[in-house]
């Protein structure tokens, strides 16, 4: 062992005993080290979901323990799962079904998952539960649906949920609203279960929000005749639910909302975060007010580099 190597394993050891943690950086830096993750996902209505789960299948920095599917039809929602994972030979990674709820979505890519045969899945929030208890402190909870499923788990055990290291999350508007210069309004995230919400900003976890201010960015028709002529597996998957969500919604250029909130987990420095502290109203509206921060928040985001980092890394060589 060098010189270096034992100061390292005292220093460790001296932190240990003290009761103190590594950060974050310290700890996705550490050698051969993967965070653990679940992917909380409404996969099936807008696009963008789609390929935040190929950003997240295609890294090897990330460990994903399970994803679990959020709000309204959720065992359509993880058939698709299903069959994406089938089709990019990730059927070892575990497909759970969160909590049902109503709802009057456009399931826009509905045909492709009633390709799938329809099975029970598990529950998604018990899962949660299950492997913040396996694992804690280690695991990162990738949010980027309606936190119907976080609400859920924090009203079942919030002793247990209060153990996960994080929860990155696509939501909010902090100082931007959809579009060009319109003002602050209810993210859909966020109003579709603004309890959730509130339960998660009191909860006392470390959290990541990544709001409209950084994530309305497009995939342009360059990049995506990028993607789509790849021909991989994984892309032929993007394929086929784009076309369903662009024939739907007469659509041509995807938002990529919720792959930035992945791409964090991977390359904060995309996504540069302040410490704010967020209330939320009934209505979902997500304030920034004076007090202790409860979440750090990315209100800019490195636009290109994060396109660059979206296409590169999907295309890239597994």
């Amino acid at each position: 062992m060098t010189k270096v190597q034992s100061f390292a394993v005292v220093c460790a050891l001296l932190c240990s005993l003290a009761g103190v943690r590594p950060s974050a950086s310290q700890t996705a830096s550490s050698a051969g080290s993967q965070q653990l993750a679940i992917l909380d996902t409404d996969i099936g209505d807008d696009i963008d979901d789609a390929f935040a789960l190929a950003l997240v299948l295609h890294s090897p920095e990330i460990k994903l323990l399970g994803i679990e599917t959020a709000f309204g039809d959720t065992e359509l929602r993880a058939r698709l799962v299903d069959r994406y994972l089938k089709a990019v030979g990730r059927t070892d990674i575990p497909v759970l079904a969160g909590k049902a709820t109503p709802h009057n979505n456009v399931f826009t890519q509905a045909a492709y998952a009633e390709r799938e045969p329809a099975h029970k899945h598990k529950d998604g929030v018990q899962f949660l539960l299950d492997q913040v208890k396996a694992h804690p402190g280690q695991v990162t909870l990738i949010a980027i649906g309606p936190l119907v499923n976080v609400g859920e788990a924090i009203r079942r055990d919030p002793a247990t949920f209060k153990k996960l290291k994080r929860v990155v999350m696509m939501g909010g508007s902090v100082y931007r609203g959809y579009g060009n210069g319109r003002p602050p309004e209810p993210e859909w995230n966020i109003k579709l279960d603004p309890e959730g919400a509130k339960l998660l900003f009191g909860a006392g976890v470390p959290i990541t929000m990544m709001p409209l201010d950084s994530t309305q960015i497009p995939l342009d028709q360059a990049e995506r005749d990028r993607l789509f002529s790849f021909g991989s597996p994984l892309t032929d998957q993007l394929t086929l639910l784009y076309h369903q969500w662009a024939t739907l919604t007469k659509t041509a250029t995807p938002t990529l909302f919720d792959p930035v909130a992945a791409a964090y987990t991977i390359r904060p420095e995309l996504c540069p975060a302040k410490p704010l502290r967020i209330e939320v109203d009934d209505k979902g509206m997500t304030k920034p007010i004076d007090g202790q921060p409860n979440a750090n928040v990315c209100v800019e985001s490195d636009a290109k580099g994060f396109v660059d980092f979206l296409v590169g890394r999907i295309t890239a060589a597994k």
